[in-house]
Formats: structure tokens, C-alpha cells, sequence
């Protein structure tokens, strides 16, 4: 009984999630808007905080209430995987540039001349250099709680309720695999109207969709392991946020137009070649962990808000 609950409240929570995030980016194209435009800014905006909402509906309309939603800081015993969340994952994204580099150093531009001139097309005249290190500073302190309200919209659904209810399914590694194809499925339509890919390149869009499943299973797996070892999202949320914020910051070091399909971002094989290897070893980990999310079904109590 208890596994067609879980099963009925797992496939609930894809179609609503499913439904309600590809109608809301259909309004981009429907409204005669373009990906970048001031519309679509605002629209994906929102889309981050739909797995969190579905959710909550799935939960209210199973009547399985709001345990287990992973939202207790756990500060006790799980500071140092906040610090790797704030800190090392900001430090995965400039090792990844810094391989890229190494292996094309003709593309780096120390005098950002590229990022120069995007910026005096948008009217900034103040010194390239101080923008960049302004920027830097920013993304590494700021940044993995700069836009927190809405990864945490992603991660409450993806994380703190889809991986939880795979697991009950299958193993956690399967769980990890399974949920970062549906998270990369998820970001199909916006892949297609060319975020963080583009639309110009060879096989578009099913190819940019392709390296979106494989980024999410990469990153989905540093995720999931911080969920799993301090039982919230409040840590992964704040590596996801990181990510966001500090993405593109090896691009502006770029001389010429990046290929996002190999670097320097993290969206490209080589820039993402650190979280590679993050990933694989995260994923190995969390094999190791025996039902990570059985303890917190034992220990609160019904209707208990966690």
C-alpha cells in the first residue's frame, strides 16, 4: 500500500511539476517573446521556484502533509559541508576555467578586451578590471545566497522531494542518475530557445539538451550528496545558487565567442571538468550511505514540519 502511495505521489508531483513549468515557458514564444527578453527574464525567474510549488500541491493533494521537506538548517555537525557549499563550489567553477585555459591558453584575454567592449555597448565606462574584480568578489561572497528564495524553489522539489520518493524505488545512485535526467528534461524548452547554449550550433536544440541531462547528472550528484549527508536543502540550495551566479565568470576572460559545449563555463566539458570528477566521486559516495533518507522517516513524528 505504502509503495503505490509513494509511486502515485512520485508521478503526481512530475505531471504537475511538468505541466505548469512548460506551459509557464510556452508563454515566451506565444506572447511573440524571445529568449533574453525582458518577458523571459521574468518567466524563468519564476519556473525556479515551480518544483517547490508542485510539491506542496503534490503533497497537499495526497494528503501526506509537509514532513520530511528537509528545511531545518542542520547547522549541528554539517558546518563544513556549508563551507564546501559556499565556498568550494565557487572554487570548482574557477579550477574548471583554469584546466580550460591550460589547454587552450590562446583563448585567455587577461586584458578582457571582449568583456570590455560588452560593457561599453551597455553604456559602462567605469574601468574594465575593477568591473571584474567587483564581479569576482561578488560572485564568491555574495553569490551562493544572491538568488537562495529561488533555488531553493528547485531544490525543495528536485532534492528535498523527487530524489527522497525515488529512493524508495530503486537505490540512491539510481535515484541520482534518474533524478538528473528528469531535472535535465525539465530545462528542455529553455535549452531550445537557447539558454546557455545558444541556437546556432550543429544538431540544435537536442544536442544542447543532451549536455544539459548530462550537466544536471553531474551536478545533480554534488547536490544530492549534500542533501543526503545533512538531510536539508538549505546546502545545496546555496551551491546551486553559487553556480548561477559564478557560472560565466571564466568567459570574461575569454578571447573571441565561447563554445559553451566545451568551456570555459561549467556548461562545457572541460570548464565543467572538476564538477566531473566532483560528481563521480559524490555519486560513488552516496552508494555507500545505507537508505539515507530512512532515518528521517522514523524520527519525526506525523504532520511534524522538517
Amino acid at each position: 500500500m505504502e509503495d503505490k502511495l509513494n509511486k502515485k505521489r512520485l508521478y503526481l508531483f512530475l505531471a504537475i511539476v511538468f505541466i505548469i513549468s512548460w506551459s509557464l515557458v510556452a508563454i515566451i514564444p506565444l506572447s511573440g517573446n524571445k529568449y533574453g527578453s525582458q518577458i523571459s527574464l521574468v518567466i524563468l525567474s519564476v519556473l525556479m521556484l515551480i518544483p517547490a510549488l508542485s510539491s506542496i500541491l503534490t503533497r497537499i493533494i495526497t494528503k501526506e502533509g509537509f514532513k520530511n521537506m528537509y528545511l531545518e538548517p542542520r547547522f549541528k555537525k554539517n558546518i563544513k559541508y556549508y563551507l564546501i557549499a559556499y565556498f568550494m563550489t565557487n572554487i570548482f567553477i574557477i579550477l574548471g576555467s583554469v584546466v580550460f585555459f591550460m589547454i587552450f591558453p590562446k583563448t585567455l584575454d587577461l586584458n578582457l578586451s571582449i568583456f570590455g567592449e560588452s560593457l561599453k555597448s551597455n553604456g559602462i565606462t567605469i574601468d574594465v578590471k575593477t568591473i571584474f574584480i567587483a564581479q569576482l568578489l561578488q560572485g564568491i561572497l555574495i553569490g551562493p545566497v544572491i538568488n537562495i528564495i529561488f533555488t531553493l524553489g528547485e531544490e525543495l522539489g528536485w532534492r528535498g522531494y523527487l530524489l527522497q520518493k525515488l529512493s524508495k524505488e530503486c537505490s540512491i545512485q539510481k535515484s541520482i542518475i534518474i533524478s538528473g535526467v528528469i531535472w535535465g528534461i525539465w530545462h528542455g524548452p529553455v535549452i531550445a530557445m537557447g539558454h546557455n547554449y545558444g541556437t546556432g550550433y550543429i544538431g540544435a536544440p537536442w544536442l544542447g539538451i543532451f549536455a544539459m541531462i548530462v550537466f544536471c547528472i553531474v551536478v545533480g550528484s554534488y547536490l544530492s550528496y549534500l542533501v543526503i549527508k545533512t538531510k536539508s536543502v538549505i546546502p545545496c540550495a546555496i551551491a546551486h545558487s553559487a553556480i548561477n551566479a559564478f557560472a560565466s565568470i571564466g568567459v570574461c576572460l575569454y578571447k573571441g565567442t565561447a563554445n559553451p559545449f566545451i568551456g570555459p563555463s561549467p556548461t562545457g566539458i572541460i570548464g565543467g571538468s572538476i564538477f566531473i570528477i566532483v560528481g563521480i566521486y559524490c555519486y560513488i559516495k552516496s552508494g555507500k550511505i545505507n537508505k539515507p533518507f530512512e532515518e528521517e522517516l522514523v524520527v519525526y513524528k506525523k504532520g511534524e514540519i522538517k
